[in-house]
C-alpha cells in the first residue's frame, strides 16, 4: 500500500492492542516494522504518538504510513505453549467469571504480558481461560509483574469497551494491601508527587525507574505527571513495619511504590525503590525487614469494586493475600477481620 491511510476503529475492535489489529489488518506486517513505525512517529492516533502495546478505542482514527505491499511473514509469530501446570494454575486463580468477564487473583511474579526476556505471562496463559468460547479474554488493565492481586480481563469486544472506559474515567475503586518500612506520620494521608520516568541502562531500556517531583516542579519537566495517592496506617509491628491500605487516586507506573518511598516508608521488598538494605542512613528505612519476612514484594491489589460493563450491577471483588505475605501477616499476628474494608470511606 503507497499511501496514507486513516482508519477508524470499530465498535468490535476497541480494547484490542495497536499491534495486533495492525497484523490482522496487514498480515505481511511484523512486529519490528510495528515498533519502528512507532519509534519514528509514522503510526499515530487522533494525530498522537502512540506505542505497540496502545489499546484502542471506538471511533479512534489509526494513521497507518504507506506499507509494503507482500504476502505474510514466513516465520510463524511466537506463541506461549501452556503446560497442564500453567493451565491448571491460572484457572484456580479465577476468583469470579460470567460471559462477560473474568477476574483472577494473579500470582505475584507473573508479568501480565510479555517484554524483556518474559516468556510466561498472563496474556499467553489466557488461552487457558477461554472456558468454551472462541476467542481468549482481553487485558484491560495491568499489575507489576512483583505485585499480586485482582487482574481484570474483558471476555468480548462490549466487556472490554466498557471496563476501559471505567479505568481511564477512574470510576473504578481499587485498594492495595502493602507491608512498609516504619509507620507513616500522619497515620492516614494523601501523596501529591509528580512522576517522571528515568530511562534504564538495560536493553531496552529495562531497569527504568520513576522521579518523584514537586507538584509545582511537574510543568517543567518534559514526561512528567501529576500523581496522587491515598494511604491509611491499619496495623503497625512497633515502629519498625505497618500494614497499609493504599488507593492510586491517578494510575501512574509504579505509583504506590515510588510516592511510598518518597515519604521515606517504601514497600517491604521493592529492592527498586528502598534499596535492598534494612536502613537507608538519612534516607528513612530501607525495604527489608530481614529474619523470617519474605524478601519479595509486598504490594497486594486487594479490593476492586467497579459497575459491571454489561449488567450495570456494581461488584466488589476481594482477593486473598499470596502466600509470602500471609505468612508475614501471621509473624505480626496480625487479622484481616480486625480491619475495615475500605478505611477511607470510614473515614469520609
Amino acid at each position: 500500500m503507497k499511501r496514507v491511510q486513516l482508519i477508524e476503529v470499530a465498535a468490535d475492535d476497541a480494547g484490542m492492542r495497536l499491534d495486533r489489529w495492525l497484523r490482522r489488518r496487514f498480515p505481511q506486517l511484523g512486529q519490528g516494522r510495528i515498533e519502528k513505525m512507532c519509534r519514528k512517529g509514522e503510526l499515530r492516533i487522533n494525530g498522537g504518538r502512540v506505542k505497540a502495546a496502545t489499546r484502542l478505542d471506538t471511533g479512534q482514527t489509526v494513521r497507518v504510513p504507506p506499507l509494503p505491499e507482500g504476502p505474510a511473514p514466513t516465520v510463524a509469530p511466537k506463541t506461549q505453549d501452556i503446560s497442564p501446570e500453567d493451565a491448571r494454575m491460572i484457572r484456580e486463580a479465577v476468583i469470579w467469571r460470567d460471559d462477560d468477564i473474568i477476574a483472577i487473583n494473579k500470582p505475584a511474579g507473573l508479568p501480565v504480558q510479555g517484554g524483556s526476556g518474559h516468556r510466561r505471562h498472563v496474556d499467553g496463559l489466557a488461552e487457558a481461560l477461554k472456558f468454551g468460547l472462541d476467542e481468549k479474554p482481553r487485558l484491560v488493565h495491568r499489575l507489576d509483574k512483583d505485585t499480586s492481586g485482582i487482574l481484570l480481563l474483558a471476555r468480548n469486544g462490549r466487556a472490554a469497551r466498557g471496563l476501559t472506559r471505567a479505568f481511564a474515567a477512574r470510576t473504578t475503586r481499587k485498594i492495595y494491601w502493602a507491608v512498609v518500612a516504619g509507620v507513616p506520620s500522619p497515620r492516614m494521608g494523601t501523596i501529591r508527587f509528580g512522576l517522571v520516568k528515568a530511562p534504564g541502562h538495560g536493553p531496552h531500556g529495562a531497569g527504568e525507574r520513576m522521579i518523584c517531583l514537586h507538584p509545582d516542579q511537574v510543568a517543567g519537566h518534559d514526561g512528567a505527571r501529576h500523581a496522587t495517592s491515598d494511604y491509611a496506617v491499619l496495623e503497625t509491628a512497633g515502629r519498625r513495619a505497618s500494614w497499609v491500605a493504599l488507593v492510586p487516586v491517578t494510575g501512574r507506573t509504579h505509583q504506590l511504590r515510588a510516592h511510598m518511598a518518597e515519604i521515606g516508608h517504601p514497600i517491604i521488598g521493592d529492592g527498586k525503590y528502598g534499596t535492598n538494605r534494612q536502613t537507608n542512613e538519612g534516607d528513612g528505612w530501607g525495604a527489608q525487614l530481614g529474619g523470617d519476612v519474605s524478601r519479595k514484594l509486598h504490594l497486594h491489589a486487594r479490593m476492586l469494586s467497579f459497575s459491571h460493563p454489561v449488567t450495570g450491577n456494581r461488584l466488589t471483588l476481594v482477593a486473598p493475600l499470596p502466600p509470602h505475605m500471609r505468612k508475614t501477616w501471621e509473624l505480626f499476628a496480625w487479622d484481616e477481620r480486625d480491619v475495615p474494608a475500605d478505611p477511607f470511606d470510614e473515614a469520609d
